[in-house]
């Protein structure tokens, strides 16, 4: 089977953009593909996190991983932490990246924008992100349009370490679904729905209450229009709202417009609303049952088992060619 790998961060509440985009795709491909799914707890800390929130976080996505449907009979769930030969890959690959390279990243510069200082780890970060990968000679790596940029500073350290040691690294793709990949903010949809922006009326938490959820969709923002149509160009809020539709109720685009043609925005983002609390209600039950069981420390302690002694032959065989003793 081929190989799947990706994270998310435990910075902020997962919202239901991280759903779409990224553990609904998660839960697909466990059925044909070897997949390592973890926390990425030392990418994380790349900026200040306080380590009460830290530790509760990193649970919190961890189980979410696990309610949303990810089987961890099929795949492995764990924290990048866990995994030692992240960090050690990660530093090896850190000294055959450039600096040009780095600087070149544009979500470096805006992260540091308007910052007096910015922590080496923020600059350094896209080194492990490609150690991630690599450590697994993973072949499949979902990712957002916002990650590409370090997909493909991966397959380039990937080609110069093969260049300069020997044919060994696959050149990771990259897992991007045509629809839903990118769900924007509900009060800004020129700007992705982010667990990170500080309003938060601007994106719908995985474990916000029927409540929160109804009332944030009622309050999202549309055009001055009245019809319930998919127009990227011209009604962008109206079509993200569409998309969420579309991914949360299994309709297509197309036969989202057609039910509510004729309608105007209200009933249309009512019943929105519904569609969305009945994707996570049993969800949030679920995740529920796995905080108050303990089951994701098992969990997380076999997946990062079995992610470790696949991991350990790569670092060795890395290290091998490089010259390191053994």
């Amino acid at each position: 089977m081929k190989k799947v790998l990706s994270g998310i961060q435990p910075s902020g509440k997962l919202t239901l953009g991280n759903y779409i985009g990224a553990l609904k795709n998660f839960v697909t491909l466990q059925d044909d593909y070897s997949c390592n799914f973890m926390v990425v707890d030392l990418h994380a800390i790349t900026v200040a996190q306080d380590p009460a929130n830290l530790r509760e976080q990193s649970e919190a996505v961890a189980a979410l991983f696990v309610a949303a449907g990810i089987d961890p009979n099929k795949s492995n769930v764990y924290m990048q932490s866990h995994v030692r030969q992240h960090a050690q890959l990660g530093w090896i690959l850190t000294t055959l990246t450039s600096m040009g390279e780095l600087e070149r990243m544009t979500q470096f510069k805006d992260k540091a924008a308007g910052k007096e200082s910015v922590g080496a780890g923020l600059f350094v970060y896209p080194s492990l992100m490609a150690a991630d990968i690599l450590v697994y000679n993973a072949d499949l790596v979902p990712v957002g349009e916002d990650q590409k940029q370090h997909l493909e500073l991966t397959r380039d350290l990937a080609g110069r370490f093969n260049s300069r040691f020997g044919e060994y690294f696959t050149l990771p793709d990259p897992y991007i679904p045509k629809v839903g990949a990118r769900i924007m903010s509900l009060d800004d949809a020129s700007k992705k729905m982010s667990k990170s922006n500080p309003n938060p009326g601007s994106y719908i938490a995985l474990l916000d209450s029927p409540d929160e959820i109804r009332k944030k969709i009622s309050r999202a923002t549309t055009d001055s229009g009245r019809e319930v149509r998919f127009d990227t160009e011209n009604k962008l809020e109206v079509s993200n709202l569409i998309t969420i539709y579309s991914q949360c109720s299994g309709l297509s685009v197309a036969e989202v417009e057609q039910k509510y043609e004729g309608q105007m925005y209200g009933p249309f983002k009512k019943d929105l609303a519904e569609v969305v609390v009945g994707v996570l209600e049993p969800l949030q039950q679920r995740y529920r049952e796995i905080r108050n069981s303990g089951e994701i420390h098992d969990i997380l302690r076999q997946g990062a088992l079995k992610a470790n002694e696949e991991a350990e032959k790569v670092l060795q065989d890395v290290q091998r060619m490089m010259g390191f003793l053994s």
